[in-house]
């Protein structure tokens, strides 16, 4: 879980160069890394241009199924309801995710997407993996653009 999350604090501080909000995603099978990517709504002017949302798509197409059963998502801030709902609609089997989000997060922090028994989801959910160090970077980031 540990080097996982360093490969997406990776791509969380790339996102920061390019002034996008540091997130970062990695999405792997087993011990093999489909995808690898940070937020890109500025740069794309795309809503969904979040980080989990394209690890999610480029995974998919790397499988040639979007069925992302035995696969496990790290990202360093908890999903937002949009890619809380990306995770459930390609049954992804986890997400490991660093800093929670008390403003939108949607593993546990606001709400449980995942759990929600009218969504019959299965994603399972693991919080807190290098969380301190994943909430530094973006609150360091929004300290300067303030």
């Amino acid at each position: 879980m540990e080097k996982m999350m360093a490969l997406a604090l990776v791509q969380a501080r790339l996102a920061a160069e390019e002034g996008e909000i540091p997130v970062g995603a990695v999405l792997v099978r087993g011990t093999q890394i489909l995808a690898q990517a940070h937020n890109r709504r500025e740069a794309t002017h795309d809503p969904t241009g979040h980080a989990e949302i394209q690890c999610l798509r480029e995974g998919a197409r790397r499988l040639g199924d979007w069925r992302l059963r035995d696969c496990t998502l790290y990202v360093t801030l908890e999903p937002c309801p949009m890619c809380a709902g990306a995770m459930l609609m390609a049954q992804l089997g986890e997400c490991v995710y660093g800093a929670a989000d008390p403003r939108l997060g949607c593993c546990g922090s606001v709400y449980d997407l995942p759990d929600d028994p009218a969504l019959g989801g299965k994603t399972r959910w693991t919080a807190g993996v290098r969380a301190e160090e994943c909430a530094a970077l973006l609150q360091a980031f929004l300290r300067a653009r303030r």
